[in-house]
């Protein structure tokens, strides 16, 4: 699961679902007369109100945050996990409503009716507005610019860096540790692994670049790019069909321009066409 394609939107669904649990422990209703302080009943004493709002809103944000890091998101009944806990989130909201008119179900513990001074309690009201809150940001992230911001900004590299350079700390970073050696070793010391002793100073001859790597021409300059969101790669040949997806928080390089799109490179290799090229973060 990748954390750094969640959304602003997905972060107000995870706090209010914080805010929702911690609601759960508290009074679901109060009685005229009766102190605050008194020992009643929270939601964990209504299996009703405890399936219906809370644990239903729970499990509506672990669905849309689940859904939103999986590269490839599953369904249930013909809905994807996204779509099936926004609906889930819009009923948790729904039943926490209804609960803030009826807090007793309809009787108070006399059996008579409502109206004998039995109101909704602070775990009632908080899970009221904590499950609007969810609901609100759960249908509203999709439609809204400012919610669809990545949660968690892609890092920036080091340095600038040569065409074709490989990364150190991941895909995009210069100056890789050659692997078996010392660190702080100089290439050419006698006595290192992979040398034979006697053989300092004698140049080592390059590896030839990797094809990918090869500039192309015109007066297009490589470089290093972060998308802002998930964004679809599709293959050169103008196929409909994405051949992968660009994740937030990963550095890619693009190796050319393709009209307004770019030609973009994946980790292992792969390049197709990135037409949505909005919003863009350049290394």
């Amino acid at each position: 699961m990748n954390i750094r394609s969640l959304t602003r939107g997905d972060g107000v669904v995870i706090g209010a679902a914080v805010l929702l649990f911690i609601a759960s422990f508290l009074d679901i209703y109060s009685i005229d007369g009766i102190s605050s302080s008194a020992d009643l009943p929270n939601a964990w004493g209504s299996a009703p109100l405890l399936f219906s709002v809370f644990l239903a809103g729970i499990f509506a944000a672990v669905l849309i945050v689940v859904a939103r890091g999986l590269p490839t998101v599953p369904k249930v009944a013909g809905l994807d996990l996204g779509q099936f806990g926004i609906a889930l989130a819009v009923f948790s909201a729904w039943s926490a409503l209804g609960n803030i008119f009826d807090p007793a179900g309809g009787f108070n513990n006399t059996g008579g009716s409502s109206d004998s001074g039995i109101n909704a309690g602070t775990g009632a009201i908080l899970g009221l507005i904590a499950a609007l809150v969810l609901a609100g940001a759960a249908v509203a992230t999709p439609l809204v610019p400012a919610l669809k911001g990545a949660l968690i900004g892609a890092p920036r590299p080091q340095a600038p860096q040569p065409y074709g350079a490989q990364p150190a700390g991941g895909y995009g970073y210069p100056g890789a540790q050659q692997p078996g050696q010392p660190y702080g070793a100089q290439p050419g010391q006698p006595g290192h692994p992979g040398q034979p002793y006697g053989a300092a100073g004698q140049p080592q001859q390059a590896a030839p670049a990797p094809q990918a790597a090869q500039a192309p021409a015109g007066d297009f300059s490589p470089f290093w790019f972060a998308v802002p969101v998930p964004r679809p790669l599709y293959a050169e040949d103008g196929s409909p069909t994405p051949i992968a997806e660009l994740a937030p928080g990963t550095w890619y390089l693009a190796v050319e321009q393709r009209g307004p799109g770019l030609v973009a490179q994946t980790q292992d290799g792969r390049r197709g066409v990135l037409q949505d090229t909005t919003g863009i973060q350049r290394g």
